[in-house]
């Protein structure tokens, strides 16, 4: 039988502090919080659990302090290979996490641990095809596992696959210089994708505003305000899928790698999804939402990989099906608190897609 695939995450490990509070606080304003929790979080271990959730294998590459030990520990018990997280000398990252009645957050990070320069050069399993990374280390560590795996054949002769997801947004200047041609997925919400068109484009933003009017693909997302951006966007990096969640809107994608729809000079159709319907109709906690959907959409590719043997070009479908459970999954996060262990497990997700609720 052949071994499973598996993707290797880059990442940040933390120390989440969760405040629960009434509203988030205001510039000058003092507030008293109702609750406070520690947990293991940050986005390399968020987005590491919910790949482990969905159902695919993953190593995590990063660094603790000895703070932060008992970290390493939860997320092996998540199903996360640990074996390549380090305990360094620098105390363990930390988030301190405000969490509103509404289910709205505000976040401020300590880099931490995260920040150390791992000694050992990126390398990768036999069987990975994928790569997964964020920007929560130094962006010379997410540089180097990119051109890595840019060099590296993957299982049966392939590349390995780049997913990035670039949050926090990196500088105007990172942005510029950083190698898109050798990214394969960039995974976005709305304000990210509009915030890297600008800085992108640079004095060129009015001609490409004009391009993007004449590659529309079709008006049934012209309701979104997202689309003009992210057509605007992919034809400053051609050669990436973008996939740009809208919050309770659900997400757009547009996928230049869909072989079999291509016309010169045409782009390629949009794909939308509706956002996921909630179980009581509201969202409890947002927090973990972004990490569960990369997570998920990385471990529907891996799947799509695993079935394909990496040889067949993707489909619509094929992108429609990881996105649904991707909606399903980040649907099902928000419905609890916390980050980390709100993230739901596949055979649920799959259980709440096949009942239509």
């Amino acid at each position: 039988m052949t071994e499973p695939v598996r993707c290797l995450i880059r990442g940040s490990i933390n120390v989440d502090e969760y405040f629960q509070v009434k509203n988030i606080v205001r510039p000058g304003e003092t507030i008293s919080s109702d609750g406070l929790e520690k947990k293991t979080g940050g986005k390399g271990a968020n987005q590491a659990v919910a790949v482990a959730r969905a159902g695919g294998i993953v190593d995590l590459v990063g660094a603790v302090g000895e703070d932060g030990v008992w970290t390493r520990k939860y997320l092996e018990e998540c199903g996360v290979d640990v074996k390549e997280v380090e305990v360094v000398k620098e105390p363990t990252g930390r988030a301190l996490i405000q969490v509103a009645q509404d289910g709205e957050n505000s976040i401020v990070l300590f880099k931490g641990a995260n920040f150390t320069v791992l000694p050992k050069k990126p390398s990768f399993y036999p069987r990975t095809t994928h790569l997964l990374l964020q920007n929560e280390i130094p962006l010379s560590e997410t540089l180097a596992y990119i051109h890595a795996a840019a060099a590296a054949d993957g299982p049966n002769g392939h590349r390995i696959s780049t997913t990035f997801n670039p949050s926090p947004m990196p500088s105007d200047e990172e942005l510029k210089m950083f190698p898109w041609d050798k990214l394969d997925w960039l995974i976005v919400n709305e304000g990210e994708a509009e915030d890297m068109y600008k800085v992108l484009a640079g004095d060129k933003a009015e001609t490409e505003v004009a391009k993007a009017e004449t590659i529309r693909g079709s008006d049934s997302y012209a309701h979104l305000s997202a689309y003009p951006i992210v057509l605007k966007l992919s034809s400053l990096i051609p050669k990436t899928n973008i996939i740009c969640t809208l919050g309770a809107k659900g997400v757009l994608a547009l996928v230049p790698s869909l072989q079999e729809e291509s016309e010169k000079g045409k782009p390629h159709e949009p794909i939308f999804l509706p956002a996921a319907k909630l179980q009581g109709g509201v969202a409890v906690d947002t927090t973990g939402a972004g990490d569960t959907f990369a997570g998920y959409a990385v471990a529907g590719l891996m799947k799509l990989s695993e079935r394909q043997g990496g040889g067949r070009e993707l489909t619509r479908e094929d992108v429609r099906e990881v996105l649904r459970r991707c909606v399903q999954a980040a649907g099902m996060c928000v419905e609890k608190p916390g980050a980390n262990e709100s993230i739901p497990y596949g055979r649920d997700v799959d259980a709440r897609l096949a009942s239509g609720l």
